[in-house]
């Protein structure tokens, strides 16, 4: 069978593009570097919003420069820092360690500066309850960052314990009905830990497609369309930087109505402390 909407990006050094993409807006590049290497880009028409994974980097975005941009070694520690790259910028960023970043981007018509978000602007949370509880760090969202300038992009990080589940109930970005449902493509990449675990990825829709495939280390679930969530397995931790871009940057999902009862357990699982 030709799966349509998962991959696994390559992480090798310099800048490592997607092998396929069926989303039409969003796009994702993943920059290794090695302490003291230099990669120079361009934004074109496009925002980007970069990503430390882990290490440090030097940016200089037009003519602004941003220096020691990052410092958790991974994405198992800590809140990120992130720069927003509008477009027509060119782009010089600057190892200062072994650094890893993270570079979804989308089409954009909004002049504005470039910027640093600094972890101490990063939301954190708990969403679900019980064996579907996660924990998110809210890095640009129209909610969590109201007063930071972005077209399109809305991006954060998720992080599924042992065992649970995520993004639990479904849910779909299909149509534009606010505040019920927004129109929306996604994207996830994700890690694991420790190394050598895994989970499951499920995506299906309405016309009755579906896929599954193993979460590891640099795998993508790209998300045009369709309900999707994400399992971990027992003993590993799944994190996934998630992203999403549409006509309009405010939020909305539509669960499968199937499974809605259960995200309506939470206000009850909260209070036994679940």
């Amino acid at each position: 069978m030709d799966y349509r909407y998962h991959c696994y990006i390559p992480a090798e050094s310099g800048i490592n593009e997607l092998p396929f993409n069926p989303c039409s807006l969003l796009d994702f590049h993943l920059l290794t570097l090695e302490a003291g290497e230099t990669w120079t880009g361009s934004s074109g028409d496009r925002e980007i919003l970069a990503v430390i994974l882990g290490g440090t980097a030097n940016f200089t975005v037009g003519g602004s420069k941003f220096t020691g941009v990052g410092g958790r070694a991974d994405v198992f520690s800590g809140k990120p820092h992130s720069v927003y790259i509008p477009r027509d910028a060119d782009i010089v960023i600057e190892a200062i360690s072994p650094v890893e970043i993270a570079l979804p981007s989308a089409p954009s018509d909004l002049d504005t500066e470039p910027y640093v978000i600094e972890p101490s602007a990063v939301a954190t949370g708990r969403w679900g309850g019980a064996n579907f509880g996660r924990n998110y760090h809210q890095i640009l969202t129209e909610i969590a960052q109201p007063s930071l300038p972005a077209r399109r992009l809305i991006v954060g990080e998720t992080y599924t314990p042992s065992g649970n589940w995520s993004t639990y109930p479904p849910h779909r970005h299909k149509t534009d009905n606010l505040p019920a449902e927004a129109a929306h493509e996604e994207m996830y990449y994700f890690r694991v830990a420790p190394k050598g675990g895994f989970g499951i990825c499920r995506l299906y829709t309405d016309e009755g497609y579906e896929e599954n495939f193993t979460v590891r280390d640099h795998g993508m679930h790209m998300m045009p369309e369709g309900y999707h969530t994400v399992v971990s397995a027992p003993g590993y931790t799944t994190y996934y930087l998630w992203f999403l871009a549409g006509t309009q940057r405010t939020q909305g999902a539509h669960e499968d109505t199937t499974l809605s009862w259960v995200g309506k357990t939470v206000p009850t699982l909260r209070d036994l402390g679940l």
